[in-house]
């Protein structure tokens, strides 16, 4: 709900009526909260809430029966809308095939449909393949676009701004799943719906230095998205909190499949411990490590990101941040109605907190949550 304070209360209040209205959520003949479930709902006075119900039934959107509560009228059923699924990776990383089950599952889904669009050409690259996918989109005047930025393509930060900007010009709202389509620092305008990456760092960084661990690293893949900058900055923010200053040379951009790349890294860096920006990477770190006669976890700790599915099928299985996927899913369609419904609210980071899976990587057997 707005909290802008030249916007008065009732304003306020009838403006999340009306969104949870206009999207589905009350649907025609349905019977709102009572007006003291909704001042408890909003921590307003009953005047306030008293005023905002009779102003949409002024506006025609509900009907008021005394002795049996308000109703939302048939004739303002929701719209139903067509939303594009602009993800490049889908398919590939499995978190997005859970973000769009999370969006599937969402009651606020059963009157929407969700388009995945042509595969594409399997001889284009990557970013053509999205950009093709945007100009379906548009042809097609979708009524939104969940659109997850390339990233490990060195023209993605153009590819990114120019599909933003095609779906900005012919007015369909954006939702960005899982990062920034700008390079970092810099944020953009449109809805973020992901994971709380700093705060996934700092967990696993956490749990690390609370199991004895040091000198502890952090790896990344050259040319990641921004949330790997997230991750590194939990990373620094929980060695500096407990009085540990990041060791030099040991947050690294490598390909962790390259054995040379390792060696060199854990001969320079001689971590003790390293927090692995996805799962993915952690596991090719495993490999290598295990090839240059490395014992998991007894030489060194390793946890990940993302609790893939093959995190626990690994030589050692994998000490991993899991995402609430799902949620991020449903949050995100939420997100998406409230532009549809007109929302005057700011651009807003929607942010949930994972979950620390606990395997042998790390050096513990017991599972633990974070």
């Amino acid at each position: 709900m707005a909290t802008d304070p030249r916007i008065p209360r009732y304003r306020q209040v009838y403006g999340a009526l009306e969104r949870g209205i206009r999207t589905g959520r009350w649907k025609g003949g349905d019977r709102l909260p009572s007006e003291a479930q909704l001042t408890r709902d909003f921590a307003t006075s009953r005047i306030t809430v008293g005023r905002a119900v009779r102003e949409l039934q002024l506006a025609g959107l509900v009907d008021r029966h005394a002795g049996s509560g308000t109703f939302v009228r048939v004739a303002a059923g929701p719209a139903t809308f067509s939303f594009g699924l602009l993800i490049p990776d889908l398919g590939e990383t499995e978190v997005f095939e859970r973000i769009c089950q999370g969006m599937m599952a969402s009651p606020l889904a059963r009157d929407h449909a969700l388009l995945w669009g042509s595969a594409g050409d399997p001889a284009a690259s990557r970013a053509e393949n999205a950009w093709r996918l945007c100009r379906q989109y548009l042809d097609r005047k979708v009524s939104g676009v969940f659109f997850a930025p390339l990233e490990f393509v060195p023209e993605r930060h153009d590819v990114n701004a120019r599909i933003v900007q095609a779906l900005d010009d012919a007015g369909i709202p954006v939702v960005l799943l899982d990062r920034a389509a700008a390079p970092f620092p810099q944020r953009g305008r449109h809805d973020l719906v992901g994971l709380d990456n700093r705060h996934a760092g700092r967990v696993a960084t956490e749990h690390l230095v609370s199991l004895g661990a040091r000198r502890i690293g952090f790896v990344a893949m050259p040319g990641a998205a921004p949330t790997v900058e997230a991750r590194e900055a939990g990373y620094r923010e929980a060695l500096w909190a407990r009085g540990l200053e990041p060791p030099a040379g040991l947050a690294r951009r490598l390909d962790p499949s390259d054995e040379a790349e390792v060696a060199a890294f854990l001969r320079e860096g001689r971590p003790e411990a390293v927090v692995c920006a996805n799962d993915r990477t952690a596991a090719h770190l495993m490999h290598a490590a295990l090839r240059l006669g490395l014992a998991v976890p007894r030489d060194l700790r390793l946890v990940g990101m993302d609790d893939a599915d093959f995190a626990a099928l690994l030589p050692v299985p994998l000490t991993t941040l899991r995402q609430p996927a799902r949620q991020i899913g449903a949050a995100a369609l939420s997100a998406m109605l409230d532009r549809l419904a007109g929302s005057d609210l700011g651009t807003r980071d929607i942010l949930l907190q994972g979950t620390l899976v606990v395997c042998r990587s790390s050096g513990v057997v017991e599972p633990a949550v974070a």
